[in-house]
């Protein structure tokens, strides 16, 4: 537990009933110690190094971490937990993948333990280990509880060999589960045993011609040059083929949770099976739904399509990507740039809402497990003495920079501090990393595909209205006051009224999407945008009249 302070009762009371995810799962964990009387409980994680780290990755550590806290929260801290990052880099690299430099020089190793395999980016000693690295320096940034493991490690150490040995004695029993999921061909030649060559070093897929479970070796040939080869299943000079190597890690660590994507739900069937046949139990866990790209295909670490853990931080917060891992794990979701404001957004919203909220909410709230527990209070802007303040959106953000063409973030912090003057970079860091990323943002992705339309009739009509009506109130007047007199011109056109609205009559009807769609379109090039009121009081009502003429000139669609 991140304090050994007690918890308040009306927590702990709603952690028990609470739907949120997280706590299903640890509620899970909790029904397995009481059966089993266990003091500590182990979190695993998995990773593949054949390729860079990419956001699934982070993902199922994000999730795992989730579910851990709500089991600590759950068991009061009473229980030792720990988390394993496993990278399985004794792997063999099958191909080259895609978005690397230096292709040639890895691919004179293919077949090679990814820790043998010379690092193309010429910064570690292996390819495995540079992509051990970038998973670690990225989960140690966003402030992981974890301890990080090598296959490699495990098997060269010694750490494996008992389980190896055990795997071995049940042979047959491991045989009989693995061999009707293949076709005859491979069925005759499948072995879950891999030996290490012991002169080019490469993993082989072998056959067996023999098992020696007393003297603990497997006798093998070189399909190649016929030589015949006795290799110890220990001490790194053999590995396990990847569902035995699943379910022998399982039951030599005494893993108690796993989770693994829909994807792996056979294999989760079958090494679970082993697990049981070796006299182990399996861990709890669910199976997450995939990420797919733009084009809706799932995303390959040897591909490289998807984004890339750095990719979302150029643009967004860590904690606006926990916000995406979060929310609907058992739904497929499309992870591509244009998801990054949404998920930025709602996560501002949530930690806005969380001071607000009961603990039966809170424990729903993403913000709550995004930030274990202690999300901090959101950064807002003071106006005229106004205690609350205004919270301030990615959307807004983009809409401002947007509107001046800022390729800079001090653009953008002249509009928030003639806002608020008292705001800074200082006294608002988390609010001038958000700036940045909108910069950023804008100019790689809005700037580009902004498109203007011209108004019709109608809404020139409307756009005249709406800049006279801005031009009467106040100096001092509020966002609430620009968004009461923008839903005051539109109610006077029937293209803009909704009788269907909450609280609409025929005299006072509401206001559809449809008015506020117009002013983005036309004003902004965007086809959606934050609460328009909001917009024009950080803009400034006179900028917003400025940008009016514009539109009605025609200039924003001639610079478009």
């Amino acid at each position: 537990m991140p304090t050994s302070e007690p918890l308040p009762a009306d927590l702990l009371e709603a952690a028990r009933v609470s739907p949120a995810w997280p706590f299903e799962e640890a509620r899970k964990l909790v029904k397995r110690v009481a059966e089993t009387g266990q003091t500590k409980v182990l979190f695993e994680t998995g990773y593949g190094p054949s390729g860079l780290p990419h956001i699934g990755t982070f993902g199922e550590v994000a999730r795992t971490s989730m579910v851990r806290h709500a089991f600590e929260v759950l068991t009061e801290g009473k229980i030792e937990t720990r988390l394993l990052a496993f990278s399985d880099d004794m792997d063999g690299l099958r191909k080259v993948p895609d978005n690397i430099p230096n292709k040639e020089l890895v691919r004179a190793h293919l077949g090679k333990p990814l820790t043998k395999v010379p690092d193309p980016f010429g910064t570690h000693e292996s390819f495995g280990a540079h992509n051990n690295a970038r998973l670690r320096a990225f989960l140690d940034a966003f402030g992981f509880r974890y301890e990080f493991a090598s296959s490699t490690d495990y098997y060269a150490s010694g750490r494996f060999d008992a389980a190896l040995l055990h795997m071995l004695a049940r042979y047959e029993e491991v045989m009989k589960i693995m061999l009707p999921t293949f076709r005859e061909e491979r069925a005759a030649t499948y072995s879950p045993f891999l030996p290490i060559h012991p002169h080019t070093g490469i993993v082989m897929q072998v056959p067996l011609d023999s098992i020696d479970a007393t003297a603990g070796t497997i006798s093998w040939r070189d399909p190649e040059s016929g030589e015949a080869f006795v290799t110890p299943v220990t001490g790194g000079h053999c590995k396990l083929q990847w569902k035995p190597d699943w379910a022998m890690r399982w039951y030599a660590l005494s893993v108690d949770y796993e989770m693994a994507g829909k994807d792996l739900i056979d294999s989760v069937k079958l090494s679970s099976a082993i697990v049981r046949a070796l006299g182990g139990r399996p861990p709890e866990g669910f199976n997450y739904e995939l990420f797919l790209d733009e084009k809706g295909q799932k995303i390959s670490k040897s591909k490289g399509n998807g984004l890339t853990i750095e990719e979302w931080l150029t643009y967004a917060s860590p904690e606006s990507l926990a916000q995406f891992m979060f929310q609907k794990p058992s739904a497929a979701k499309k992870l591509y740039f244009d998801v990054i404001p949404r998920n930025v957004d709602d996560y501002l919203s949530f930690l806005e809402a969380y001071q607000r909220q009961a603990w039966k909410e809170r424990l729903g709230n993403p913000a709550w497990h995004i930030h274990f527990g202690a999300p901090p209070a959101p950064e807002t802007l003071a106006h005229d003495g106004d205690a609350k303040g205004t919270a301030i959106s990615f959307s807004m953000l983009l809409n401002l920079a947007t509107v001046a063409n800022a390729e800079d973030s001090s653009v953008l912090w002249g509009f928030l501090r003639r806002y608020a003057p008292n705001v800074s970079p200082q006294n608002h860091p988390r609010l001038d990393k958000l700036v940045g990323y909108a910069v950023a943002y804008f100019r790689d992705f809005v700037r580009p595909a902004k498109k203007y339309r011209a108004a019709d009739d109608v809404e020139r009509d409307v756009l005249t209205t709406l800049s006279e009506t801005l031009a009467s109130l106040p100096k001092d007047a509020s966002a609430e006051d620009i968004q009461t007199a923008l839903y005051d011109v539109a109610r006077a056109v029937p293209r803009y009224q909704d009788l269907k609205a909450k609280g609409a009559t025929p005299e006072r009807p509401g206001v559809s999407n449809d008015f506020f769609n117009m002013l983005y379109e036309v004003l902004l090039g965007e086809s959606r945008g934050p609460r328009f009121g909001s917009f024009v009081a950080l803009f400034g009502v006179e900028e917003t009249r400025g940008l009016i003429a514009k539109a009605l000139a025609g200039e924003l669609t001639k610079a478009a």
